[in-house]
């Protein structure tokens, strides 16, 4: 059920965040798409991208997390192209790179609102 929750808080930010200049998002179901797809390339992809990037995220104490965030952004938009999954667009990297932290921050909220501590809410 947590992971249910999390999937539609996410696609509603999506959503939500489309406003952002350079990011197109059509409806609430392609933003549930979005949302779904971001799930499974941050699940098989990320990691990846992450190990081989070890030495360059160590030198930057991090912050070349954000790329790879970015890129993760830059990755699911092109999808949506290639397999016409929806009419999900970024127009450019630092459009990505932007979209990407604000995600990051707005799902860091609203999961911690909504996690269950001691079997309650």
């Amino acid at each position: 059920m947590k992971y249910i929750l999390r999937l539609l808080l996410t696609a509603v930010l999506v959503l939500l965040l489309s406003k952002l200049p350079g990011i197109h998002v059509q409806d609430f179901r392609t933003a549930l798409t979005v949302a779904l797809v971001l799930w499974l390339l941050n699940l098989f992809v990320k990691p990846i991208l992450v190990l081989f990037t070890l030495p360059v995220t160590l030198l930057t104490l991090g912050l070349f997390l954000l790329v790879i965030n970015a890129l993760m952004i830059m990755l699911c938009s092109r999808l949506f192209h290639v397999y016409n999954l929806g009419n999900f667009h970024v127009d450019g990297f630092l459009d990505a790179f932007i979209f990407s932290i604000l995600l990051s921050i707005c799902q860091s909220i609203l999961f911690r609102m909504t996690e269950e501590k001691d079997g309650k809410r």
